[in-house]
This record gives C-alpha cells, structure tokens and sequence, in this order.
C-alpha cells in the first residue's frame, strides 16, 4: 500500500513538474499569468515568482500591470527573501501611487525588512531602512488598522539600535586606557546614544556608564585637570540620582560621588 501511495505521489510530482515546464516555454502570457496566479494561491511562490519576473515587464501599460508586480512582490516576500521583496513593494508604490495595493505595499516594504533585521552585533543599514519605511508609511497612513503595529515594530527597532549603542558603549568603557582613552569615548558614545534613543529601556545604564567613564577620567587625568573632572564626576552623579534616586547603579554611584566631592578644593 505504502509502495503504491508512493508512486502515486511521484507521478502527481512528475506530472506537475512536466505542467511548470511547459509553461515556462510557452509564449501564451495570459496563460502564463493565469498559472503565476494559481501558483501564488498554492503558496508555490518560487515558481510565480519565476513566471511574475518575465511579465511585469510584457505587461507594462495594460491592465495586468499593476497586479503583476504587486503578486510578484508578495511571491519574494513568500520566499522570505524580504530584501527582494522591499525593493518591489517601492517599485511598486513608486509606480502606482494611488494604485489598488499601495496601503499595503508601503507596509510589507518596511515589515519584511523588520522581519529581517539582524542581529545588534551586525551592521544595522537594513534596521535603518525598516525605520525609514514603515515611518513613511505612518506619515501616509496615520489613522489605518496597521498604524498601532507599524509603531510598535518602530519602537522595537529603535531599541535594537539602542542597544547597539550600548554594547559599544560599554566594550570603549572595559577598553579602558588601552590604547588611548577610551574613557572619553565612552561618555561620547552614551550622549549619542541619550540624545537618539532618550525613552530607551537602556538609559539607565548608559547614564551609569557615563559616570563610571568620568570617574575613571579624573583617575588617570594630568593635576591641571583633575577638578574639573572631580566636579564632572559630581555633575553626572546628580543627573543620575535625579533620574533613578532608587537606581539599579545607586550604591556605586553614591560612592563616586563621596570619592569626587572629598577631592574638589574651594580654590577650583
């Protein structure tokens, strides 16, 4: 029974093979369009990806147009090949930009992206890219059932890219003086960080990084400018403390500040 079911199974696939085939082949694009279509709507996105690249370009100015790249847009973005898919959702929109799948382009343009993000370690142009799409998307559509999501998915993003920040922040910090300061640009890197990212759920730390890597400054600074950091140092513990007066940081940061303001003369 088992054998039989089997050869059943390998005839249907030959026979379907043989049927994809000779669509390929065939000059019939009405036809050819027709099996694009019956194979998007079996999820088979590979072959109406393969069939859609052919006549987009033989269906410009007639009425298959529009459509024809919106399905051939929706059979990459099927493929999971995102990047693909976002630059047919723009040609699209770009295109028709009051056509009947506009709404819709504008938003998979940015999700597959977002869906495709890497990781925080890695370069992060696509993450950019996602941001740049679904905010074009929110400008154009405020008020649709996808806005809710399209921000959210925004605010994620953004905090992917946080926490990029804050892994480089935190790797110039346990840098250290190793081959120059890297103190400084710590504190440099945290400020970048606060001033793109001010809401993000790292702000905490990096306001304690900031403080830590100043503190370090007026440890290793020359005698003409150990108070000024010494006074830095008490500057960033008073910004903490007004922020996070329970802070996850406070007992640490609480004793830089002993340390510091012990240090400062009246004569500064």
């Amino acid at each position: 029974m088992k054998k039989v079911v089997f050869l059943l199974m390998m005839t249907i696939l030959f026979a379907s093979c043989g049927e994809y085939n000779k669509i390929l082949k065939s000059t019939d694009y009405e036809l050819k369009y027709s099996y694009a279509k019956k194979y998007f709507n079996a999820k088979q996105y590979t072959k109406s990806a393969t069939l859609l690249e052919e006549l987009v370009t033989i269906f410009k100015g007639t009425a298959n147009a529009e459509e024809s790249l919106y399905l051939l847009a929706q059979s990459y973005y099927g493929q999971k090949d995102y990047q693909t898919a976002s630059q047919y959702f723009k040609t699209y929109y770009d295109t028709y930009p009051k056509g009947e799948y506009v709404e819709l382009a504008r938003f998979y343009s940015g999700y597959g992206l977002y869906l495709d993000s890497p990781d925080a370690r890695l370069d992060q142009t696509q993450t950019y890219d996602a941001i740049n799409q679904l905010q074009l998307y929110l400008e154009y559509y405020p008020q649709s059932e996808r806005s809710s999501e399209a921000q959210n998915i925004m605010f994620e993003l953004q905090e992917k890219l946080a926490y990029k920040e804050l892994l480089a922040t935190r790797l110039y910090f346990n840098l250290g003086t190793y081959m120059g300061n890297n103190y400084l640009s710590c504190v440099i890197t945290a400020q970048n960080a606060l001033k793109n990212y001010p809401f993000s759920k790292y702000r905490e730390e990096l306001i304690y990084l900031m403080l830590q890597s100043k503190y370090e400054l007026a440890q290793v600074s020359v005698e003409e400018k150990l108070q000024g950091r010494y006074r830095d140092v008490v500057d960033e513990y008073y910004n903490y403390i007004n922020e996070y007066p329970e802070g996850k940081y406070i007992k640490q940061a609480q004793r830089y500040y002993e340390y510091a303001s012990k240090r400062i003369t009246d004569t500064y």
